[in-house]
């Protein structure tokens, strides 16, 4: 088999570092769906950064630029506080990701003038033998759910957009997005 992999009781898991992506999630034979072993994977310090925005209408930026506290508190604060809870939380809310001891999660959100956004960013690690993608990925994605849910009495049209992982170290492949 081309490639790089660890093989697992007749199962062989392939890196993104493949030349031949494959799903690592699913039964090759089966296509149903199975949890990764990583047991035999070397715990390393692993971290991933993600990020995201929220376009917001006229009317409703102007209405957070002016300040962040609506009916239901500080926006911008709540909003990173649910997305440290999101990324706490994260195997419970995705079926195949594997609990892991988070040692750090940080998440920050600031308004963008020029986007007329509110834009997110996490930084999520710990030390373990799988990545924090998806844990970093959660954290975006529910902090910017929050300021729709905090903000959508000032107006519709809220938009979250670009959401992605811009960094991962600490596995068998290490990558930044510039």
């Amino acid at each position: 088999m081309p490639g790089k992999s660890t093989i697992l009781k007749d199962q062989a898991r392939f890196y993104s570092t493949d030349k031949t992506p494959k799903l690592t999630h699913t039964d090759a034979n089966t296509g149903k769906a199975k949890m990764v072993s990583v047991t035999s994977k070397d715990v390393t310090h692993r971290t991933a950064q993600a990020e995201g925005s929220i376009l917001l209408p006229e009317t409703t930026f102007n209405l957070l630029s002016e300040t962040t506290v609506m009916k239901k508190g500080d926006v911008l604060t709540v909003a990173q506080i649910a997305g440290i809870q999101a990324a706490k939380q994260t195997s419970m809310l995705i079926p195949l990701c594997h609990p892991l001891l988070l040692s750090n999660i940080q998440v920050h959100l600031k308004l963008n003038t020029e986007k007329q956004s509110v834009d997110c960013t996490s930084l999520v690690e710990c030390r373990g033998n799988t990545g924090v993608e998806m844990e970093a990925l959660t954290a975006v994605n529910v902090a910017l759910l929050t300021v729709y849910d905090m903000c959508k009495a000032a107006g519709h049209g809220m938009e979250i957009t670009g959401i992605k992982v811009k960094a991962k170290t600490g596995g068998k492949s290490d990558y930044h997005v510039m």
